[in-house]
């Protein structure tokens, strides 16, 4: 967990946030007036159930929606720029670099017809001056700081020859080896085993602590939001209904929705002590 830091650099802002559908009768809401901030070093758990815009919000912020399908207004501040607005290649340019994304299911992360050093290598020289000596070596010491073994023979495999356990870590060694600001983790362990869960969760964790950097964590998994988010934002039908520092959001919820959301998980048999206590164990 990240010290509680209340006068932390503010590295992403996003306000007053609205993406609305255009259909045949007229624009269709999905979020609406959306607001939070993330500080450095910090993890902003960011929940609700299926449906709740919680990927919508995600898409938005790397401006990677349809604009003709999808209509975006509101800020996104991202280290004092506003993303929202700005031409495509420089988009291009900011994601991947100074914001990154995890995705949910692994193998949409990659193509199936390049290995995956040819897909490491492309992403690092895109975005750096590097040769492609030089990108391979940071490549090589990235899927080493993931614990993934063999960093040379996995660079010349392909995606499909990988578990996902593995995948996630080499997405994961992708997404920091250029050391960004914002790390978007969207339901990183939800296609995963309990024991690569735990090793995703701790090499977030460490990314967070090590490299000061800011993860939005997006979930529907208490149990991850409570071992590790600092603050919480609580979705329901495309608004933020309820946002707290996660010992007070789990020990004394305010809206009826996220008490739901606590209660739904007492009843399936996923009960733990309260966030207080387990940090106080």
């Amino acid at each position: 967990m990240s010290p509680l830091s209340p006068g932390a650099e503010r590295v992403l802002e996003v306000s007053g946030l609205n993406v609305t559908v255009k259909t045949a009768e007229g624009r269709l809401p999905i979020i609406s007036n959306i607001g939070f901030e993330l500080k450095r070093g910090r993890v902003l758990g960011l929940v609700g159930e299926s449906g709740s815009g919680k990927s919508v919000t995600c898409l938005s912020i790397l401006q990677l929606l349809d604009p003709t399908t999808t209509c975006m207004e509101g800020s996104i501040c991202l280290q004092g720029r506003e993303l929202n607005g700005l031409k495509k290649e420089e988009v291009r340019r900011i994601r991947g670099k100074e914001i990154a994304l995890i995705m949910q299911n692994p193998m949409n992360a990659f193509s199936p017809l390049f290995t995956i050093g040819d897909q490491f290598i492309e992403t690092i020289r895109t975005h750096t001056l590097l040769t492609k000596k030089q990108a391979i070596e940071l490549a090589l010491n990235s899927l080493q700081e993931v614990n993934l073994p063999d960093a040379f023979e996995l660079m010349r495999k392909y995606p499909f020859q990988l578990s996902g356990g593995m995948l996630q870590r080499v997405m994961i060694a992708f997404a920091m080896c250029l050391r960004p600001a914002v790390l978007i983790a969207d339901e990183p362990t939800t296609s995963l085993d309990m024991n690569n869960q735990m090793q995703v969760l701790c090499l977030l964790r460490r990314i967070c602590t090590e490299y000061g950097t800011s993860i939005l964590l997006i979930s529907h998994d208490l149990g991850v939001i409570a071992e590790m988010a600092d603050d919480v934002a609580v979705m329901q039908h495309g608004r933020i209904v309820e946002k707290a520092e996660v010992c007070e959001l789990f020990d004394h919820p305010q809206h009826v929705y996220t008490k739901e959301l606590l209660d739904a998980r007492i009843q399936i048999g996923n009960n733990q002590p309260s966030k207080s206590l387990m940090r106080a164990q």
